[in-house]
This record gives C-alpha cells, structure tokens and sequence, in this order.
C-alpha cells in the first residue's frame, strides 16, 4: 500500500506492463477494478464464445477483487463492452449469474474493438468496501 493508502493489484497480463496499468485498484471505500477479459496469462478462454468469455471475465474480476477481502456482495456498478450487439443475451446471462442477487448498477455498450481482434467482452467492476447492509 503506497502512503496515501492506495492499493494495487496486478494479475499478470502483459498488458498491465507494456500499458503501465493495474487490474484493481482501492482507494478508501472504493475498489475499481479495470477491464478484463477472458485471458489467464497468454490463453485466451472462450475463444469466439461470448458468453464464456464473459463468464471467465467476470470471474478474473471477481478474482482481482478477493485481493482486497471482497466479493460479488460487494459490487456496486458493472460495465460490459462487447463487439456484437447480438452478443448482448449471451452476456447478460452470464452477468445475470455472478450478480442477480446483487443487482448493481450496470452499463452495456457495443465498442469498435479489442487490442485482440479474438476478444468478444470485456469487463469492468466497481465495489464498495464500506458498510453494505440495507
């Protein structure tokens, strides 16, 4: 944790390095945790599978927010950016599984493209780590 008690969490994309970026990043209350895709290292998962690409996505962010003590409870706000509009159902069901129960505030938009023509989704969270009851 840096002195004005900013933590840092990387997840081994090469992308973090050549880019100079961290996967998940806490500040205060709030954690931000930036896109994210269905890599693991040099693997893509889902390749051409929209809805596995979403689903491993959400589960690496999810992964980068355990760093910090949290979990799917804790998400307060969702992005997903996909390729295909058409793609939008099979997103949406995987998104539906990790967060139904959750119901954070969520935005889903259709961009021109990926760093990799191969990705279809990527995903971004936000979470709280303050007092979560209602």
């Amino acid at each position: 944790m840096t002195s004005d008690g900013v933590r840092r969490v990387q997840s081994g994309s090469p992308w973090e390095e050549t880019f100079g970026f961290a996967r998940a990043v806490a500040a205060g209350d709030r954690v931000v945790v930036g896109g994210t895709t269905s890599f693991r290292g040099d693997v893509l998962h889902g390749e051409g599978d929209p809805y596995e690409q979403a689903r491993v996505a959400i589960a690496n962010a999810l992964e980068a927010l355990g760093e910090f003590g949290l979990d799917a409870s804790h998400v307060i706000r969702t992005r997903m950016l996909l390729i295909h509009a058409r793609d939008a159902e099979d997103v949406g069901r995987a998104h539906k599984e990790f967060f139904d129960s959750v119901r954070p505030a969520t935005t889903l938009a259709v961009v021109a493209g990926f760093v990799d023509p191969r990705i279809l989704v990527e995903i971004e969270l936000e979470a709280f780590r303050g007092e979560t009851s209602a």
